[in-house]
């Protein structure tokens, strides 16, 4: 079910997306964990939002209507294995019979692998972690109702069966991707952005930004090979199609629109509330196409973290935010990729304000890669990989863990070598 605007529309989806206004909120939770007779529930987030609205409002909604609860307040901003293997050992110890994450991507992240490994008791860590780095088993057991309340603008984690950590032993992020552990209801409520810091905002803007570009241009799902001869082992990324294209370029259109003011403005709630909406779009997009080039190396930027603390994170650890670690090599990324389906890149930089009634469509690369660099200087964004502690000494290790991000690189529409994949961290040290 898909619920927009109190329209209640019946689709194929078995899973459901609701956006609140006013009170309806409180009133859609409530008939949730009665339609399911819930009778303990895991209330999971980070330290920071314990504090804030989003989850005193559901800790009332809790309380008034008797719900037994416990709350998980250890999730570690931007996860590792051992963040996620507490969070595990924390949800297997409490016999729960659902879950509400309230949070950005990192919380709901770490709610969908808590249920999951919860509800397969006798699994060890790797068995569900995307191969080559774990065993990438299916999911063949049945998993308790995940409620998720996103509060940032960015992953589109409540409608993914995605989960990302960052695997320390090879200091590189990797994930679980299975359909099985979506979300069962996302509740999109723009109010719970309100208190984002500007960074924040704009990092996960950029990570919106990303989703729409990468799906749209992702390898065509009549491309990929082999076909599993089981559909419980068919990948959760399935390529670029008519349906995530719709839902990528809508995504795509809300953030030319409306990122910058979100950005600029924290009471502009015209532009917050659209780019909350802007988010799941894109995450139903990417969710069923896919990613390629600028998250596969997004991963090993982030797991390398040498010293940088971002501004408006609140954190007592290095880290990239995850939306930052992606666009910085959006630029090289996609002047690289527009040899296939130039005219899909020259499309997305149109949207995204370029002039291109006199453009020749074998500049569709240099295009895009332009109208990023400009969109992304006028937001005040760190002027490359160099500008938050990488050097080109770091290249090789950029690309090593690079290489075990099959499960999106192969997704890219044109094949990248290891030369290529350093040409690209080379071009993105800086970019203006």
């Amino acid at each position: 079910m898909l619920c927009f605007d109190r329209q209640l529309v019946e689709t194929t989806c078995e899973k459901a997306f609701f956006i609140p206004t006013g009170t309806e909120e409180k009133y859609f939770l409530k008939c949730f964990i009665f339609y399911y007779c819930l009778k303990r529930v895991c209330l999971m987030t980070d330290k920071n939002l314990s504090k804030l609205p989003p989850v005193n409002a559901v800790l009332n909604s809790l309380a008034k209507y008797g719900i037994n609860f416990q709350m998980y307040d250890n999730v570690r901003v931007e996860p590792t294995d051992q963040s996620f293997i507490d969070a595990i050992q924390f949800a297997r110890k409490g016999g729960f019979d659902a879950y509400v994450a309230v949070g950005g991507g990192s919380v709901i992240d770490t709610c969908k692998a808590a249920n999951l490994y919860a509800a397969s008791p006798s699994s060890e860590f790797l068995d569900y972690v995307n191969a080559p780095i774990g065993k990438g088993k299916p999911v063949t057991v049945p998993l308790k109702p995940l409620i998720a309340v996103p509060t940032t603008s960015g992953t589109g984690s409540e409608t993914t069966g995605v989960a990302i950590f960052d695997f320390k032993e090879l200091k590189v992020k990797t994930g679980i991707a299975s359909r099985a552990i979506k979300p069962t209801l996302g509740i999109i409520d723009p109010l719970h952005t309100l208190s984002m810091p500007e960074r924040i905002v704009a990092n996960s803007g950029f990570d919106v930004l990303c989703h729409a570009l990468e799906s749209y241009t992702a390898l065509p799902y009549n491309q990929r090979s082999p076909c599993p001869s089981n559909p419980i082992d068919r990948p959760a990324y399935q390529g670029s199609n008519p349906i995530s294209d719709v839902w990528a370029l809508h995504a795509l259109r809300i953030v030319a629109k409306y990122l910058k003011r979100a950005i600029r403005n924290p009471e502009d709630r015209e532009a917050r509330a659209n780019m909350h909406l802007a988010s799941a779009f894109a995450g139903i997009g990417f969710g069923n196409a896919g990613v390629h080039l600028c998250h596969g190396m997004s991963y090993p930027i982030s797991g390398l973290v040498k010293s940088y603390k971002p501004k408006d994170y609140n954190v007592d650890h290095s880290l990239v935010p995850h939306g930052l670690s992606v666009v910085l090599t959006s630029p090289a990324v996609f002047a690289f990729t527009a040899q296939i389906h130039p005219e899909r890149h020259l499309e997305a930089a149109e949207i995204l304000g370029a002039d291109i009634r006199t453009a020749r469509i074998k500049d569709a690369g240099l295009i895009l890669a332009d109208t990023l660099r400009k969109f992304l200087f006028d937001l005040n964004v760190d002027d490359g990989l160099a500008a938050i502690g990488y050097s080109k000494a770091d290249i090789p290790a950029l690309v090593k863990g690079t290489l075990p991000q099959e499960r999106v690189t192969k997704l890219s529409p044109r094949p990248q070598t290891e030369e290529d994949l350093s040409a690209l961290f080379e071009a993105s040290m800086k970019l203006y």
